[in-house]
Parts: structure tokens; C-alpha cells; sequence
């Protein structure tokens, strides 16, 4: 059996998806963040797919409001938007990020 665990067409934050121009790139990586930890603040150029494998984070979007993502949770992260993640709970959080770019754009963009 296939178990979708997201089918969307925009992000957390209800933007619309767009892709980067450029020769399409996959990313994935398993992103482990401790207690308390937190990403900075930052924004990502191109879709992100977001599955918590463990733990719990809490993005705060500024302006759009925080939210709070636990262990099964899944989502398409707020991109070309400034967010900061932290490691709300009392484990470590890891996190299957899986960035759908190119080789034209950047994942992730630090301030």
C-alpha cells in the first residue's frame, strides 16, 4: 500500500509553489537539531519538503505566525520568507528535509 504523507500545492504558509529555473536538483538530508537549538533565521529559494522523524520544532514566521510540528508531521516549508525553527522539545529532533531546486538557486539563505 502507498501511504501519502502530503499532497499540496502550497506551503505551510499558504504560498504557492514555484519552482527555481535552472537544471532541476533533489536534495535530501537528515537535518538533527538538540533541545533548544534553533536553525537561525533564514528562507529557501526553492520547495522544501519537511518530515519530522523525531522530536518537536517550532517555527516562528514572523508575521505569519509560529508553528508547532511534531514526530509523523509533515510539510512544505515557507519559502522566499524569512522563518527561524527551534528545538522546542525535550529529545532531539530529526528531520527528513527534502529540497526540490536546481543548480540555478540556493536551498537555504542565511541573513
Amino acid at each position: 500500500p502507498l501511504d501519502v504523507l502530503l499532497s499540496t500545492s502550497t506551503s505551510v504558509i499558504g504560498q504557492p509553489l514555484e519552482y527555481p529555473d535552472g537544471t532541476p536538483k533533489i536534495t535530501s538530508a537528515i537535518v538533527t537539531m538538540m533541545p533548544g537549538q534553533a536553525t537561525g533565521w533564514h528562507h529557501h529559494d526553492v520547495p522544501l519538503f519537511a518530515y519530522i522523524l523525531e522530536g518537536e520544532l517550532t517555527v516562528d514566521y514572523g508575521p505569519d505566525g509560529k508553528k508547532t510540528y511534531k514526530t509523523g508531521d509533515s510539510f512544505i516549508e515557507a519559502f522566499k520568507t524569512e522563518h527561524n525553527g527551534v528545538n522546542t522539545g525535550t529529545t532531539p529532533a530529526r528531520i527528513l528535509a527534502v529540497f526540490a531546486g536546481s543548480d540555478d538557486a540556493q536551498n537555504t539563505v542565511t541573513d
